[in-house]
């Protein structure tokens, strides 16, 4: 992975060292990257051996790569296929069943998750005992810190099932969504802004399984597809250290999507290149498998985005 152009590291840690990389080691340490790769790999090869065929997978490419652009059509549908027959809405607790569901793959928190788990500033970074941060619109900061996130507006839901109990909504438990900034820097931990705490928050399940944040579009920094971090927790009661959580994973977004941000919204200039030099393939995270990721994304730059995502976890 290229290291970050613009952000400085945390002392001790590389910049935005959130992959399998086993060059770049984050807080969890090598061994644990190793476990979670090798097990989303088993899970990727049943997959593919039950119907990878039947699924069609999509090409893909990066930034540029017209060919194998993914449109936000097509994402959908293919993000849908392995996740859930129905679509979600954003703006209702009331849902529709979902027929299948499969559980979503574990993946590295990075070193930037502000959970408890590690450091910065040389003392324990720890937002989710602060004040204020069970929250729907997460764009700016808050107790105590000032400061908003500029960007493309993006609202968000995600949909938590029960992949043991036929797909059921889990209501009542809890997400902690945390990502960088359009600069492509994470609050409390990059040079710049460790004096900020924007872009995480966390919201309860509705009746409907589902948490529903507003937050920006994020940036493309270097040696990452785009993506968003969440935890999740059995209710905001326990979600006040990583060490209570019962999943990591991160969201994945359509290809053409992020094209047409970076190439047009005020403030995405540096995305747009490093957009250009990355893929689904070669991403370290993505690149063993991002269907049951991706998020189906509709909107434009004008009146922002809105993006949806099954979460299937063994409730």
């Amino acid at each position: 992975m290229n290291p970050h152009p613009n952000t400085p590291a945390v002392a001790g840690e590389p910049p935005h060292a959130d992959s399998h990389s086993h060059s770049h080691p984050h807080p969890h340490g090598l061994q644990h990257d190793l476990a979670t790769l090798f097990a989303r790999r088993r899970a990727m090869l049943w997959l593919a051996g039950a119907g990878a065929s039947a699924l069609g997978f999509p090409g893909c490419g990066g930034g540029g790569d017209s060919a194998t652009a993914t449109s936000s059509t097509a994402s959908s549908t293919t993000s849908n296929a392995t996740s859930t027959s129905t679509s979600i809405s954003s703006g209702s607790s009331s849902s529709t069943s979902v027929s299948s569901c499969t559980v979503i793959p574990e993946e590295t928190a990075g070193p930037y998750p502000g959970d408890g788990s590690n450091a910065s500033n040389s003392s324990v970074s720890n937002v989710l005992v602060q004040s204020g941060v069970v929250r729907q619109d997460i764009r700016s900061s808050f107790a105590g810190f000032s400061g908003t996130a500029a960007g493309v507006p993006l609202t968000l839901t995600l949909r938590l099932v029960n992949t043991g109990s036929a797909c059921a909504d889990l209501s009542g438990y809890a997400i902690y969504l945390w990502h960088c900034d359009r600069d492509g820097n994470y609050s409390l931990y990059s040079s710049g802004v460790t004096n900020q705490n924007y872009l995480r928050g966390v919201q309860a399940t509705d009746s409907g399984g589902k948490a529903t944040f507003t937050t920006i579009f994020p940036g493309c920094y270097s040696g990452r597809m785009p993506h968003l971090h969440f935890e999740v927790y059995r209710s905001t009661t326990t979600a006040t250290s990583y060490s209570n959580k019962l999943k990591t994973s991160q969201i994945a977004l359509p290809i053409d999507i992020c094209n047409e941000v970076y190439n047009n919204a005020t403030g995405y200039a540096t995305s747009k290149t490093n957009f250009a030099r990355i893929s689904f393939a070669s991403d370290n995270v993505f690149s063993d498998g991002y269907q049951t990721q991706l998020a189906s994304v509709s909107g434009d730059l004008s009146g922002g985005y809105v993006a949806t995502l099954v979460v299937g976890v063994a409730g």
